[in-house]
């Protein structure tokens, strides 16, 4: 293992963040497309922490956090003792095995002898049937002594908002969220092998999981080289030796495991790697295979052995003691552990492997400074700062910049200093919040602080919990810095100070926090320190006992001595889950609902309304009540708004406040008109000049200069014959697509090109005396003659054949009252020798061309940019919808760089880029354009594209916004001819476009790119996707021609693998 600067490098979190939120997404949408976990499993302490767990796995369900065929279940340890991580992973083993009875699944019996007597499955189906599942199991039982603040929610869903702002509508990340992200990649490992992925609750590892690899069969661990000084604190793997290096990552045997070893101990075990470091156990363990049936016959059977852990009062860790069974080295020592030999016995056939990746940043939640440290520390900046909150003026309250406000509402005349966290609270005025501080949960009414102002000191973390049995609620607080678990004589603090000064000070007695005998340790986690009170009683005594009031107050310890008091522990088990979860549901239903109605009361309708309503509808009834009330203020807010709101943007509120009130029938129905307006709006944007509607049913258009010819120089005989190339886009398509290119600028970088030697795309037009009227015929042998042409009207037929050329007819002018009574006739020829639904911009292309023949014929303005905006009004007409780019592609030669400008005319820039020689000819060399057999209709994805962007998906926006970054990207790297950046630059341009659509791709698709990646730099549909021709660009020359041979030879792929040329020039004859 060389020990390069190279494989020192950490992962970037943001980069790695969204890549496992995209394949989460994906995963989540389109689950047979992309598999995703059988099921989640999270351990808890107790019976009422998995209560909370399973609310919260049912929030996110709800959120699109989960696939709906996932089976989710938080298991107990039993009777809520402890019993240790291994025995609580064979325990939930057992758990799932009985939930998917009780949900009626019946795994069939191999043999007679397999089905019992009363009908139901035996244990050995049963393990059969789970051996085939892929299951990720996260261990997020426990107390969260060093994060009090986080144990009422669990430390796993402690809020963690990386990339909120990528969706500032959507829910506040969670821990378990991105967890859920990273290991959604994870499951692309087992493949059709069944397998468990075990991770921890309270460690975010940031690494590529997509990239690994896990031997068949076998048990695996992942590891991450660290220094010495790290490892003498954690788990250490000691693995066979390697020096291969595949893509950042090694996998071996593994020897032996260490528990905080010495460096003599690392010496003489030989665990120190070449470069001075040695591996760390990341905690993130797999079974696959054998080994993951192995596990799971030993976890169908294991209650007999809880009983005997449990009445040997002994625990069975997980990462000592199970994973022991797949060293041999360690059995000897196993086998004198509590059911060692029974681990060694039932696991010990199959071997261990560690999957060292060398990029994993490891970002652990252990104490309360840990997460603050994450969010103001390397990763700051995809920290998103204020989500779904409410906050007043800069000018009546003082927030620092730095401090992190979710999910809350803040009062005018509240203080929060830098670098703290609000989370879940509505904080009234009269509260200073000081630096570096935590605030969970918290709901003061103001009346509390009518005689005085509240103090939070720097350092401090402060939250408030519902008890069970009591309408009270109880307000904690500490240090940020404290450590529960120490000694009130060894360094033991409170607030920051040492406990036993603290309550020296304050003249508390021992004997008032703790009633126990002395054997026991005295802490603050045991401690009965805080007192149940009215809010106002309670806020005193905590100004109090953090030291900010009169220490020796006998008023406040009278008071403070004679009320019910709990401790930290106490309250682990006293925590009123279904009151808090209801209570958090409420506080955000009803801050979405404050944020929609500014929406519609004070904007122009600029949030994600959809979204919005998601989370007022937690309130059920009520939440419904809202939506309604929002339903009723939509006329008035249409008229109040109707010179600037676009009506489709308008008309798309109003379907998805139906959709909300539950009123599925009229949503579909107003769903037409949304679309006639995103028709009407691109035809207004692009008419400028005309002086009528160009989308009126009776089809009269002006004769204007620039855009039509007068009438009677159209029967001059003439006869005209245009052919274009087809175009492929390399990236930012879908932001030429209105009515996002009609509301922001759009930038895409495509390519003209001939296919097998030709222009495929063409029309012959010529004048005719043998008949009046026009005749229209296609290359499938489809023939019309419209003898009176002003009967063409729209809407077409969505199966009309002629609809492109009736359309052109209509934008070009050519449809008049008075051409009935000319003798003399019009025919129309066309051809696309391209096969149906290539994603070539065949059709728009073809309509370019149809425009383009049409006003040379009548000597009107056949200018490209005037043919490419009629064509984007002709695709309205032809209810297909589309963007500029197709028709772009075909009329401008070669490469070039596009952009568009929102406004009235909508105006583009086509920059055509000089390529050099070597650049044409190393894309002609390394670029192959193959048809995948796959037919896609674009319209299909379009819809759903624009419904999202007219609904404001933050998300969907967000990728558009990158898509034209990339186009930039784009050109500088083919100007620079560094093709292998276009590559990278084409992929994650695929990759947008699935998070725009995921039925954009499919399996054949995907097995077809899988198939390549170890011959190119990078591949993409072409166009909207769904199908048709794919890019796929060699790593060189070499791996094009072996890459070419390899695809026509192989079985499975039944493509087509067209010639090309650069086209550079079209004809127009």
């Amino acid at each position: 293992m060389a020990g390069s600067s190279r494989n020192k490098q950490k992962a970037d979190v943001a980069t790695i963040l969204r890549k496992s939120w995209y394949h989460l997404r994906l995963s989540v949408r389109h689950p047979t497309r992309v598999p995703t976990w059988d099921a989640i499993l999270l351990t808890a302490a107790s019976p009422q922490q998995a209560e909370l767990y399973d609310w919260q796995l049912r929030r996110a369900k709800r959120m699109g956090r989960i696939a709906d065929s996932t089976v989710t279940l938080a298991v107990p340890d039993p009777d809520g003792k402890r019993i240790g991580s291994g025995a609580a992973t064979l325990n939930a083993i057992y758990a799932l095995a009985h939930h998917y009875d009780n949900l009626g699944f019946h795994p069939p019996a191999s043999s007679p002898e397999e089905e019992v007597a009363n009908g139901h499955s035996s244990e050995e189906s049963w393990v059969r049937f789970l051996s085939e599942k892929h299951v990720l199991m996260l261990h997020a039982g426990g107390d969260s002594k060093r994060v009090p603040w986080a144990n009422p929610m669990g430390k796993v869903f402690l809020p963690l908002p990386f990339l909120a702002a990528d969706d500032p509508d959507g829910p506040v990340p969670l821990l378990f969220d991105h967890i859920l992200a990273l290991a959604s990649s994870a499951r692309h490992a087992f493949r059709d092998q069944g397998g468990l992925f075990i991770m921890t609750g309270d460690v975010l590892p940031c690494f590529d999981a997509f990239k690994m690899t896990l031997p068949e069969d076998s048990a695996s661990i992942v590891t991450v080289p660290v220094t010495l000084d790290i490892a003498s604190n954690h788990g250490v793997i000691v693995t066979s030796k390697s020096d291969s290096l595949a893509q950042g990552y090694t996998v071996s045997l593994v020897n032996d495991l260490l528990q905080k070893p010495t460096v003599e101990k690392l010496v003489k075990k030989d665990a120190i790697l070449h470069d001075g470091r040695t591996l760390l156990d990341t905690g993130i363990i797999s079974a696959r295979g054998r080994a993951w049936l192995d596990l799971v016959a030993l976890g169908c059977s294991c209650q007999p052995l809880i009983s005997e852990l449990l009445s040997s009062k002994k625990e069975m860790s997980l990462y000592e003691d199970l994973v022991a069974a797949w060293v041999p080295s360690r059995h000897e020592w196993l086998r004198t552990r509590p059911l060692g030999e029974h681990l060694v016995n039932s696991l010990g056939r199959q071997k261990m492997y560690s999957y060292c990746t060398y990029d994993l940043q490891f970002l652990h939640f252990g104490t309360s400074s840990e997460v603050l440290g994450h969010l103001s520390g390397d990763a700051s900046g995809i920290v998103g700062r204020r989500h779904l909150c409410s906050i007043p003026a800069t000018t009546v309250s003082d927030i620092a910049a730095s401090s992190v406000i979710l999910s809350s509402e803040i009062a005018p005349g509240v203080s929060i200093g830098e670098d703290s966290l609000i989370y879940d609270s509505t904080v009234s005025g009269a509260v200073q919040i000081g630096s570096q501080s935590v605030v969970v949960g918290i709901h003061i009414p103001s009346e509390a602080l009518e005689s005085f102002r509240f103090m939070l000191p720097d350092r401090h973390c402060l939250w408030e919990v519902p008890l069970v049995g009591r309408k009270e609620r109880v307000i904690v607080y500490c240090g940020l810095h404290d450590n529960p678990k120490n000694s009130i004589h060894k360094d033991g603090t409170f607030c920051g100070k040492p406990l036993e000064k603290v309550i020296c000070d304050l003249g508390i007695e021992e004997s008032d926090l703790w009633s126990f005998n002395a054997s026991q340790d005295r802490c603050l986690w045991n401690a009965k320190m805080f007192p149940i009170l009215t809010y106002s009683e309670m806020l005193k005594l905590a100004s109090w006992l953090m030291g900010l009031d009169d220490s020796r107050n006998k008023e406040k310890i009278t008071l403070w001595r004679s009320s019910k008091r709990v401790s930290l522990e106490e309250l682990h088990r006293s925590i009123n889950f279904p009151e808090m979860c209801n209570g958090s549901g409420n506080h955000q239903a009803d801050l979405a609902a404050g944020i929609a109605k500014a929406c519609m009361n004070y904007g122009m309708l600029g949030r994600n309304l959809s979204q919005l309503c998601h989370e007022i509808l937690q309130k059920e009834s009520l939440g419904l009540e809202i939506c309604k009330n929002f339903l009723d203020q939509c006329p008035k807010f249409q008229e109040q708004n109707s010179k600037i709101l676009p009506k489709s943007r308008a008309y798309q509120v109003e379907v998805d406040l139906l959709r909300a009130c539950g009123d599925e029938a009229k949503a579909r129905d107003l769903e037409h008109k949304v679309w006639e307006a995103v028709a009407e709006e691109t035809a207004s944007a692009v008419r400028y000049g005309f002086k009528e509607h160009l989308l009126e049913s009776s089809g009269k258009l002006p004769c204007e200069k620039n855009h039509i010819c007068p009438l009677g120089r159209v029967f001059q005989p003439r006869r005209t014959k245009v052919e274009l190339p087809v175009r492929v886009d390399f990236v930012g398509g879908w932001s030429d697509t209105p009515p996002w290119s009609l509301e922001r600028a759009g930038c895409v970088l495509n390519m003209a090109i001939t296919l097998e030697g030709s222009l495929p795309i063409g029309t012959i037009i010529e004048t005719t005396n043998e008949k009046s009227g026009i005749s229209i015929q296609d290359d499938a042998g489809n023939e019309l003659h419209i003898e009176d042409p002003i009967t063409i009207k729209t809407p077409f037929e969505v199966n009309d054949p002629f609809r492109l050329v009736k359309s052109a007819l209509l934008v070009t002018g050519f449809v008049q009252e008075n051409f009935g009574r000319h003798s003399t006739g019009l025919a129309i020829k066309t051809w696309a020798n391209v096969p149906r639904g290539s994603g070539l911009g065949t059709s728009s292309i073809l309509a370019a061309a149809v425009v383009k023949g049409l006003l040379q014929i009548s000597d009107g303005d056949e200018s490209n940019e005037n043919v490419a905006r009629l064509v984007l009004v002709l695709e309205q007409l032809m209810g297909t919808g589309g963007g500029w780019q197709d028709q772009i592609g075909g009329l401008y030669p070669g490469i070039k760089f596009t952009s568009s400008f929102p406004g009235i005319p909508l105006r583009l820039q086509v920059v055509p880029l000089l390529a050099s020689p070597h650049l044409i000819t190393e894309l002609q060399q390394r670029l192959l354009v193959v048809f995948t057999g796959q037919v896609r209709l674009a319209h299909q994805v379009l819809h759903k594209v624009v419904a999202r962007y007219l609904q404001r998906d933050n998300l969907l926006i967000s990728s558009i916004k990158r898509l034209t970054e990339l186009a930039k990207s784009g050109r500088e790297a083919l100007m620079n001819c560094e093709v292998d950046d276009l590559g990278e630059i084409m992929s994650e341009a695929w990759r947008l476009h699935q998070e725009l659509d995921p039925y954009c791709s499919n399996e054949f698709v995907d097995k077809l790119f899988a198939f390549s990646q170890p011959y190119s730099s990078g591949f993409k549909l072409v166009g909207a996707g769904g199908g048709g021709f794919s890019l796929i660009l060699a790593k060189d020359r070499e791996k094009a021609k072996e890459l070419r041979q390899r695809l026509e030879e192989h079985p499975e792929f039944d493509v087509k693998i067209y010639s090309w040329s650069v086209s550079v020039s079209n004809n127009s004859v």
